[in-house]
């Protein structure tokens, strides 16, 4: 027995301290790649091309992943960049004398529409300098479309794809779904327009859920036509009608309509971007990606960088939920600490925080809201609205000095919701499953999923849902000095572009994150300055760990579902919304 027991205790020792040598190898094998990637020097050469291919999502910042572009276990096999150095790498070519234009090559956009907007608007700003855009795809897509739009010649493959139709948006509804499971959503909510339960109780769009989504779709293309007008100088009437009437079926069409400029192949496209750049056309053609710019010899040429004071830009980017969260979700300790950390540094003169949220806890965005407040009692903050800063994201904005929104960004949605299953007939009728217990007292019960809520639980429920609405509403007047009886006419849960949100007063002025930033400098009264970000990134190795993390798991899940990863979301999303009453978008808004 004791030769056994040293036996396994031997193999048990073996086992660890292999396992012990894998981490360490695996950790040296991470350290050295971090280390050589951040040694590492892009060479620009002269009369150099900025080839901008965006076909990757594009989160506010940049992910912290040194094996990004390595494909190491199947994690990111593709460079991405964050909006952040996406906007920083343009700024950067304007006046890098080596770089002589931009090359807008086959991207698809995978970008909410504000997000677009910014890189739009950095693309206008860089053709001050002279210098020149050409955009080429084989396929168009409308998001892709609008930011080539700005360029200075736009072409596709002959025998291309050009998608110009209009705009439209689908919300799934699992009613159905749930009926044949014998699950009904019980629903306790605060706004007519406060649509984001209808798809658990409702198999299509309430009265009032459409004509906000009319309203604020309609605002979204209103706008698009608009731009597009504007670069094309096509009329914007003229424009509604090549998409109402599908005239662009052939690439020849988007030319007949003066969309694009002219049909080529990619190696006619190299040859005019080495006339352009001038080279010779038997050269090969000068380029750096986007991806690999920022890392280039040339200087940033900011000169704030050197001074001592400091604006903050604090990121919060996803759906708000309590406790730390991560780098893809609004944790309310986590930003909650940011803001304090900021708060209490000298060094830090103004704040800005970047908001890009569809919402989430009630309860966690009131905890990020009340910092917020005190951060603006000793200085400055001001918000920069993202795609999303709806509901709970709207109620982190609401105690800014200032906000500012793109126009295309969605906002608003005050409202406050709650869903709780009752999965009786479920358990009952199709598993077999019945429940029994005893209970100390009237309410010890209360939110169990095997029974129907009673009416009095109801109003319990209702009321608390009541109070969270009523303190939302107050928290919007008292930070945007309107009456609370106002709010409440403009919330409802109703949403609003960014356009809408300033002549109602939700928002002060349209604008982007550079906007903010200068808004901040100027209240603060200081002209130098260094831009810092928090909360700090998590590292890739604190994202590995030794087991897989959520965000690990999200990667290699859609990686397998694709497009369909949305729809594994959503049904994900509903085991959120039975945790807490919810400040969140009506849903997941996608326009097509």
């Amino acid at each position: 027995m004791k030769q056994f027991f040293k036996f396994v205790f031997a193999s048990m020792l073996g086992f660890i301290l292999a396992s012990a040598i894998v981490v360490i190898v695996f950790i040296i094998f991470i350290v050295g790649i971090v280390d050589a990637s951040s040694d590492k020097t892009v060479l620009v050469e002269s009369n150099s091309v900025l080839q901008i291919k965006l076909t990757y999502p594009i989160s506010e910042r940049t992910p912290n992943n040194p094996l990004s572009g390595l494909g190491f276990l199947g994690i990111d096999g593709e460079k991405s960049l964050g909006l952040n150095d996406i906007l920083a790498n343009i700024k950067k070519a304007k006046t890098d004398s080596k770089i002589k234009g931009i090359f807008l090559d086959e991207s698809f956009m995978s970008a909410g529409e504000a997000t677009t907007e910014e890189i739009r608007n950095a693309l206008i700003d860089f053709k001050k300098s002279g210098k020149f855009i050409i955009a080429y795809s084989e396929i168009y897509t409308q998001g892709f479309y609008y930011l080539a739009s700005v360029a200075d010649k736009v072409y596709i493959n002959p025998k291309g794809i050009f998608d110009f139709k209009g705009f439209s948006s689908q919300i799934t509804f699992l009613k159905g779904a749930l009926d044949k499971l014998g699950i009904e959503a019980q629903i306790i909510k605060v706004g007519t327009y406060k649509s984001a339960v209808e798809p658990y109780f409702l198999t299509k769009m309430s009265a009032a859920n459409r004509l906000q989504v009319n309203s604020y779709l309609g605002s979204l293309y209103d706008h698009f036509l608009t731009e597009i007008s504007k670069s094309r100088k096509i009329n914007k009437d003229s424009l509604f009608n090549i998409a109402n009437e599908l005239k662009v079926r052939l690439p020849g069409d988007a030319l007949k309509y003066k969309l694009i400029d002219g049909l080529k192949y990619k190696d006619e496209i190299l040859d005019e971007l080495k006339k352009r750049a001038g080279v010779d056309t038997k050269d090969d053609l000068k380029s750096v990606e986007l991806s690999d710019y920022g890392s280039s010899e040339i200087a940033s040429g900011d000169k704030k960088e050197n001074s001592k004071n400091r604006i903050a830009i604090v990121y919060a980017s996803g759906d708000i939920v309590g406790g730390e969260g991560d780098d893809n979700t609004i944790g309310s300790e986590r930003i909650s600490k940011a803001l304090r950390k900021v708060r209490l540094d000298n060094k830090v003169k103004a704040v800005v925080l970047r908001i890009n949220s569809p919402g989430g806890s009630s309860l966690a965005s009131d905890v990020i809201w009340r910092e917020v407040m005190l951060t603006k009692k000793v200085k400055p903050i001001i918000v920069s609205m993202g795609d999303l800063a709806a509901s709970g994201g709207y109620y982190i904005a609401c105690a800014a000095d200032s906000i500012i929104a793109e126009p295309n960004t969605i906002t608003g949605s005050i409202g406050i919701f709650a869903v709780l299953p009752n999965m009786q007939k479920f358990f009952n009728n199709k598993l077999g499953i019945t429940f029994d217990g005893v209970k100390t007292g009237k309410y010890s019960d209360l939110g169990d999923l095997s029974r129907p809520l009673t009416p009095e639980e109801k109003a319990i429920l209702q009321n608390q849902v009541n109070q969270g609405y009523d303190s939302f509403t107050k928290a919007v007047a008292a930070g945007r000095n309107k009456t609370q009886a106002y709010v409440n006419s403009i919330g409802q849960g109703r949403v609003w572009t960014g356009t809408q949100a300033v002549k109602i007063g939700l928002v002060d002025r349209l604008g982007n994150i550079n906007d903010a930033i200068a808004s901040a400098a100027k209240k603060a009264n200081i002209k130098k300055y260094k831009l810092v970000a928090y909360p700090e990134q998590k590292s890739f190795l604190n994202k590995f760990g030794l087991g897989m993390s959520a965000e690990i798991k999200a990667h290699f899940i859609k990686s397998e579902l694709g497009e369909n990863f949305k729809y594994y979301e959503q049904i994900k999303g509903v085991t959120q919304l039975m945790r807490t009453p919810q400040a969140r978008m009506p849903y997941d808004i996608e326009i097509n």
